[in-house]
């Protein structure tokens, strides 16, 4: 099953042409056979990011969004923010998994990360940090095997149908 994805880089730095972390995330949904809906920058400002994640989570046509960048510790990193604005409910796991995965490649400095997911509007949306290891870390140990509606025991994609029920 193809999953329609919205990417959103939040950078005060970065352009479509050296957005090195984005252009990762671009051929991972591609390598996936999943479809990339829109892909936008802003900057790391808060209200910037809860204004496209409210454009993004009323259409109709995306199922996930995926951020890059803003998750650290400094005063412009404001992406969990963004996020705690829309969601309906958190997903804590996927902080932890994917800090533990992090721990591996980065040591104690995964402690450092913020990187989040949420559900909002019966879509996923997951903050991944804006470094490349750390993109790659969290498609290749986590979002990889949860968007493909084979993976088992269970897989983010199967509850599509069930995330909107009351």
């Amino acid at each position: 099953m193809k999953v329609n994805i919205a990417l959103l880089t939040v950078t005060d730095t970065r352009t479509f042409d050296n957005d090195k972390s984005g252009a990762i995330l671009v051929n991972k949904i591609k390598e996936a056979n999943h479809i990339l809906i829109d892909r936008k920058i802003c900057k790391d400002e808060k209200d910037e990011i809860v204004l496209i994640l409210k454009e993004w989570l009323k259409n109709k046509k995306i199922d996930v969004i995926i951020t890059t960048g803003g998750t650290g510790l400094t005063g412009r990193d404001i992406t969990p923010e963004a996020l705690e604005e829309v969601a309906d409910k958190q997903i804590p796991g996927f902080g932890e998994i994917f800090r533990n995965i992090s721990l591996k490649s980065v040591g104690t400095s995964a402690i450092q990360s913020r990187a989040s997911a949420v559900l909002s509007n019966g879509k996923y949306i997951f903050a991944l940090p804006g470094s490349s290891g750390g993109v790659t870390d969290a498609w290749e140990g986590i979002l990889k095997h949860q968007l493909d509606i084979n993976h088992k025991p269970c897989n983010f994609v199967e509850l599509f149908p069930r995330l909107k029920e009351k």
